[in-house]
C-alpha cells in the first residue's frame, strides 16, 4: 500500500470513528418522550435505546449498531436524512453529520449557519435595493424580497435549483431577464471553474457540476473551454418582468475568507432604475398582503401580468 492510501485509509478510519462517536452522543441526550416513545420501567441506557433510534430512522438495528461501532459499511445520504431527523439535530449538526460521513445533503433546505438573524435583518433593512446572501458555489442562502423577484420567482423554486448557475442555464425565466445571456453564461462558467479550483474533491460541488453537465448541453460545451474569470463587480442589465429596465451595480461583500459567503447587492445605477426596483418592493408588499388577507388586490394582478 502507497503511503498516500495509507492516508487515506487512516483518514477515512478517523472519520467512521467521529461518525460513531457523535451519534452515540446525540443518541444518549434524547429522551423518549421527546419522540414520542414510551420510556417504560427498565430503562438503563441514557437516552434513547440503539434500536428505538433504527425504528424512528426506519432502517436496520444491527446496520445502526455497526454504524455506532465505527464499522466500515457505506451510508447514503437519504439514511444520514432520516438520523438527523430521528435524533433532532440542528442545523449546524446536520452539517457536522453529512460532514463526518462524506456525503452531501439532499436537503439543503434546512436554515443556513452562516445566515445568522442579524445578517437576514440587514437584508430586509436594505430593500429596496435586490441583496442575497450567496456562497462560492453560487448558491442563494438567503435574500430579501425585491431579490426573490429580480431575475425570477425565486421563492417558488425548490432550494435546489437556487444557484445562479443552474438558473442561468436551466430557468427560462432568469434567461429571459438577462439581456446578454451568451456573455453571462461565459463568465458564469468561468467564475465557477475558479472557484471550484480549491474544491476538486467535495461532494456538493462534484454534485453541482455532474448537475449542470447532464441538464445542458450548452453548459458543458463552455465548461469544455476551460476558462476562468475573476469576481469583478460590474454593472448589469435586467429585464425584470414586471418593472422593465434596471440599470444595477452588482457588488459583491465578503463575509468572511474570499472563498466563503458573500452579501451580493444590486443597486440602482439611475433615477429609473431606482424607481424600478422601489415599484417592485410595492408589487412584492402588495401580493404579500393581498396573501394575508386571502386575495390578491386587482392592481397586483394588473401589474404582474407586464412581460
Amino acid at each position: 500500500m502507497t503511503l498516500m492510501a495509507t492516508e487515506a485509509h487512516a483518514e477515512t478510519d478517523i472519520r467512521r470513528h467521529e461518525l460513531a462517536a457523535f451519534l452515540r452522543s446525540r443518541r444518549e441526550r434524547i429522551s423518549p418522550e421527546q419522540v414520542g416513545l414510551p420510556r417504560g420501567r427498565r430503562r438503563r441506557t441514557p437516552g434513547l435505546r440503539r434500536e428505538e433510534v433504527a425504528q424512528l430512522s426506519a432502517v436496520g438495528v444491527t446496520w445502526y449498531t455497526w454504524l455506532e461501532q465505527a464499522r466500515p459499511i457505506q451510508v447514503s445520504p437519504q439514511v444520514l436524512d432520516a438520523l438527523a431527523g430521528a435524533l433532532l439535530l440542528d442545523p449546524t449538526e446536520r452539517t457536522h453529520l453529512f460532514a463526518l460521513a462524506a456525503q452531501t445533503d439532499p436537503h439543503p433546505e434546512t436554515p443556513c449557519p452562516t445566515v445568522s438573524p442579524a445578517l437576514r435583518a440587514l437584508l430586509d433593512q436594505l430593500e429596496p435595493v435586490p441583496a442575497a446572501v450567496q456562497n462560492s458555489r453560487y448558491d442563494f442562502l438567503a435574500h430579501n424580497r425585491t431579490f426573490g423577484r429580480l431575475f425570477c420567482d425565486l421563492d417558488a423554486l425548490p432550494r435546489e435549483d437556487r444557484n445562479s448557475l443552474w438558473l442561468a442555464f436551466t430557468n427560462n425565466d432568469f434567461r429571459a431577464a438577462v439581456p446578454d445571456l451568451p456573455e453571462v453564461l461565459r463568465s458564469l462558467a468561468g467564475k465557477l471553474r475558479a472557484a471550484m479550483a480549491e474544491h476538486l474533491a467535495e461532494p456538493a460541488w462534484k454534485a453541482l457540476l455532474h448537475r449542470l453537465q447532464t441538464a445542458s448541453p450548452e453548459f458543458r460545451e463552455i465548461w469544455a473551454r476551460h476558462e476562468v474569470v475573476d469576481q469583478a463587480s460590474r454593472t448589469k442589465l435586467i429585464r425584470n418582468a414586471h418593472v422593465g429596465l434596471l440599470r444595477l451595480e452588482h457588488t459583491n461583500l465578503w463575509l468572511g475568507p474570499a472563498a466563503g459567503p458573500r452579501l451580493v447587492t444590486y443597486v440602482p445605477v439611475d433615477e429609473a432604475s431606482r424607481a424600478g426596483v422601489e415599484r417592485l418592493q410595492e408589487l412584492v408588499l402588495a401580493e404579500e398582503e393581498a396573501a394575508r388577507l386571502g386575495s390578491r388586490p386587482a392592481q397586483a394582478d394588473e401589474a404582474l401580468a407586464v412581460a
